[in-house]
C-alpha cells in the first residue's frame, strides 16, 4: 500500500481492561504482565497475517486484508489469553477487549486513517471484559464463514460518529451449529456434593449438610484447587442426575460425595473422590468417630482429595486442615445447624439461626466460626429487609469485629467486615481491604469476589466488578443470586437488551423471586418500554404480599409511564401503612413526579441514615441524570461517598 493510497480493510483495535488499575496496585507486576501479553498477541496477529499498524499504551491497531482473517485472530487472541490468565490470581489477569470493522482506509506517514479507523476504536469499548464486538459491515463479511457465534446487541451512538451503528456480539463455537460439546473438566476443580444423612433420627439431616458445607470450606483451603461454592452444590442434594452430568453442569473434574450416620456423640462417615472423566473412584474412605473429633475427619479428607490429586499441600495448609475451631462438640452442632438455617435465607430461618449462633457462642466464647455466623445472618436480615437496617448492620459489623479478633485468618469474617463496613458505613476503602484480605486467605470463597463485584460496581467501575463476578461465578456456576447479579452488571457496561435477555431466562426456573421482577422493570424502564415495566412491577407486588416499598416501585414505574394519579394513590398506600420504606424509593417516585424539592429532600435523608437503597441509586446507569446535581454532589460529600 502506497502513500495516500485508499483501500478496504478490517480494522482491530484492542486494549488491556483497567490497565491503570492494574499498574496502581503493582506496576512492576503489571508491567510484566503487560509484556507477556504483548508478545502473546504479536504471536496470534502474524498468525492470521494482521500487520500491526502501531502500538498504544497497552492497545495495539492492527490491519487484516480480510473481515474473517481478523475474527478469526479476535477469536484465538481471547482464547490465548484466557489460557494466559488460567490459575493466575484476579490481581494478576490482564483481560482484554477487541473491537473490529471493516472499511475505507488510507495510509499516511505509516499510519492509516479513515472512518475504519475511527469506528473500530469506538466499538471495541463496547466489548465486555475478554469479549469482541464486531459491526454490521464484519458481520455481513464473516456470515457462515467463521466458527463463531455472532449476535446483535442493537444500534449504538458513537463518539464522533454520526449515524449510529449496529453492533455484534462475537463468542467462540466449539462444534458444529447447534450442537454443544462435553466442557472440558479439570481434575482439579472439585464439587463437594451434600452428604447424605442415614441417622436414626431425620432431625439430624442438618449434621449432613452442616458437615459438607464444613468440608467445602477445609478443602478451599487449598490453593491449588478450585472448589465449588456450596450454593451450587446444594442444588444437588438428593439428585438423581448422574456423576458425568452433574460434573458438567457444575464444571467439575472431581467429586467427592459420601455419607453422615450420627448417633449421640458418635459418627460414622464414609467419603469417596470420584473423577467423572473416567467414572472411577480414586480413593474411599469410613471414619467412625466421636463428634469431638470431627476437625480431624475434615482435616484428614481434604489430605486426602489433595493427594489424591496429586497437589502438594504448603506447610500452612496442612497446619489449617485439622485445626479446632471448637473443644466443644454441642457448641459446633448448634454451630452447624446455624449454617444450614442461615442458608434457607428465609426470615424464620435467620431467627433460628441466631438462636443457634449465639447457643454455640455460650458455650464457647472463643469459637470464632460462631460470631462469624451470626454476623452473616445480620447482614441478611438487614439485606432482606426483616430488620431495620443500622441495628442490624452495628450488630453484624460487631460480631465480624469479634471474629476477627478470635481468628484473624478467617476469610468468612474478613468478607463479612468489607459488606457491612459498604453496605452500611459506607467505607469503602476498608470494605476493599477486607475483601481482599479475604480472597488472600481463601481464594475459593465465592461471596468474597461477589461482594467485592457489588462494592466496585456501587463506584461505577463497572468494567472490574464485571471481571470479579466472573470469577465468583466460576466458583459458584448455580447460584441463582450471582446470575441475576451479573445480568444486572451488564446495565453499566451499556448492554440493558442483553441484561433482560439474561433476568427473563432466569424466570422459568425462579417464577417467585422478586427482585427478578423489579431488575427486569428497571431494564424496561432504561430501554423506554415502558408498559412492559409497570406489567414487571405489578408482577413484584403480588410476589412480594403487597409491600410498601414493592407499591412504591410501581408507583415510580407508573409515574414514569405517565401513570400520575395511580402512582399518587400507590404512594399514599405505601405510607399508610406501618413499614419502614426507603428514603430512595421515595425520593424516585416524587421526583418522576415533578416534585423535585421533595425528591431532594428524600435523597437527603437517605445520605443521612445511610440508607443501603442509596448505593444503587447512584450505580444504576437508569438515574445517571441526577448523579452530577450540585445538591448530590454536596449530599454526598458530606456523606463521605466519592466514584
Amino acid at each position: 500500500m502506497t502513500e495516500g493510497e485508499r483501500k478496504l480493510a478490517a480494522i482491530m483495535f484492542t486494549d488491556v481492561v483497567d490497565y491503570t488499575l492494574l499498574s496502581s496496585r503493582n506496576e512492576n507486576r503489571a508491567l510484566e504482565g503487560l509484556k507477556e501479553l504483548r508478545t502473546l498477541l504479536e504471536g496470534v496477529f502474524r498468525k492470521h497475517e494482521g500487520r500491526v499498524i502501531k502500538t498504544m499504551g497497552d492497545g495495539f491497531l492492527v490491519e487484516f486484508a480480510s473481515a474473517v482473517r481478523a475474527v478469526n485472530c479476535a477469536v484465538e487472541a481471547q482464547r490465548e489469553v484466557d489460557h494466559m490468565n488460567a490459575g493466575r490470581g484476579v490481581d494478576e489477569k490482564m483481560m482484554i477487549r477487541i473491537g473490529v470493522h471493516l472499511g475505507d482506509v488510507v495510509l499516511s506517514e505509516g499510519d492509516v486513517l479513515g472512518d475504519a479507523v475511527n469506528v473500530a476504536s469506538r466499538v471495541h469499548a463496547l466489548a465486555e471484559p475478554g469479549g469482541i464486538c464486531v459491526t454490521r459491515q464484519v458481520y455481513d463479511s464473516v456470515k457462515g464463514k467463521v466458527q463463531a457465534q455472532i449476535v446483535s446487541e442493537g444500534f449504538r451512538r458513537l463518539k464522533n460518529i454520526p449515524s449510529p451503528v449496529e453492533v455484534f456480539r462475537v463468542t467462540e463455537q466449539t462444534g458444529p451449529l447447534g450442537q454443544e460439546e462435553p466442557v472440558e473438566l479439570s481434575a482439579n476443580r472439585v464439587a463437594i456434593l451434600p452428604f447424605t444423612n442415614f441417622s436414626p433420627d431425620p432431625n439430624d439431616g442438618y449434621f449432613a449438610d452442616g458437615l459438607t458445607e464444613e468440608l467445602i470450606s477445609t478443602v478451599s483451603r487449598i490453593r491449588e484447587l478450585r472448589v465449588i461454592s456450596r450454593s451450587s452444590a446444594m442444588r444437588f442434594k438428593d439428585t438423581t442426575l448422574s456423576k458425568d452430568k452433574v460434573g458438567q453442569e457444575l464444571g467439575a473434574g472431581t467429586i467427592l460425595e459420601g455419607s453422615v450416620r450420627k448417633a449421640g456423640n458418635r459418627v460414622r462417615i464414609t467419603a469417596q473422590l470420584l473423577n467423572v472423566e473416567s467414572d472411577a473412584y480414586i480413593w474411599s474412605q469410613i471414619y467412625d468417630r466421636d463428634i469431638a473429633d470431627i476437625f480431624g475427619v475434615q482435616g484428614d479428607i481434604a489430605e486426602r482429595v489433595a493427594e489424591g490429586l496429586r497437589v502438594e499441600l504448603l506447610t500452612k495448609e496442612k497446619q489449617s486442615l485439622g485445626r479446632k475451631s471448637t473443644a466443644s462438640p454441642e457448641a459446633y452442632t448448634h454451630y452447624l445447624q446455624g449454617r444450614v438455617y442461615w442458608a434457607e435465607r428465609s426470615k424464620d430461618g435467620s431467627a433460628k439461626a441466631v438462636r443457634c449462633f449465639e447457643k454455640a457462642i455460650r458455650l464457647d466464647p472463643r469459637f470464632a466460626q460462631a460470631y462469624s455466623g451470626l454476623a452473616d445472618t445480620y447482614a441478611v436480615l438487614a439485606d432482606y429487609g426483616w430488620m431495620e437496617s443500622t441495628r442490624a448492620g452495628a450488630l453484624a459489623k460487631e460480631n465480624a469485629m469479634k471474629a476477627l479478633a478470635i481468628d484473624e485468618s478467617l476469610a468468612e469474617a474478613h468478607a463479612s467486615l468489607g459488606l457491612v463496613t459498604v453496605n452500611h458505613f459506607w467505607d469503602f476503602e476498608t470494605g476493599e481491604r477486607e475483601f481482599r484480605r479475604a480472597i488472600e486467605l481463601n481464594p475459593n470463597y465465592a461471596p468474597a469476589y461477589h461482594w467485592y463485584a457489588l462494592m466496585l460496581w456501587y463506584s461505577r467501575k463497572y468494567d472490574v466488578a464485571q471481571e470479579m463476578m466472573r470469577h465468583a461465578g466460576e466458583l459458584d456456576p448455580a447460584s441463582f443470586v450471582l446470575k441475576q447479579t451479573q445480568a444486572v452488571a451488564l446495565l453499566g457496561l451499556d448492554k440493558t437488551s442483553r441484561a433482560l435477555e439474561r433476568l427473563k431466562k432466569l424466570v422459568p426456573e425462579y417464577p417467585q423471586s422478586v427482585a427478578l421482577r423489579y431488575w427486569m422493570a428497571i431494564a424496561h424502564l432504561t430501554l423506554g418500554e415502558f408498559r412492559e415495566a409497570v406489567e414487571d412491577a405489578e408482577q413484584e407486588v403480588q410476589l412480594d404480599g403487597m409491600s410498601s416499598d414493592s407499591k412504591l416501585d410501581l408507583a415510580y414505574a407508573q409515574a414514569m409511564a405517565g401513570g400520575r394519579e395511580e402512582a399518587s394513590r400507590l404512594v399514599a398506600e405505601a405510607t399508610k401503612a406501618d413499614e419502614y420504606v426507603s428514603p430512595v424509593s421515595m425520593a424516585l417516585v416524587s421526583l418522576a413526579l415533578g416534585k423535585e424539592k421533595e425528591g431532594f429532600d428524600w435523597l437527603k435523608k437517605a445520605c443521612e441514615v445511610r440508607d443501603p437503597e442509596y448505593l444503587y441509586f447512584r450505580s444504576i446507569p437508569l438515574f445517571a441524570r441526577y448523579w452530577s446535581d450540585p445538591r448530590v454532589l454536596e449530599m454526598e460529600r458530606g456523606a463521605g461517598l466519592k466514584v
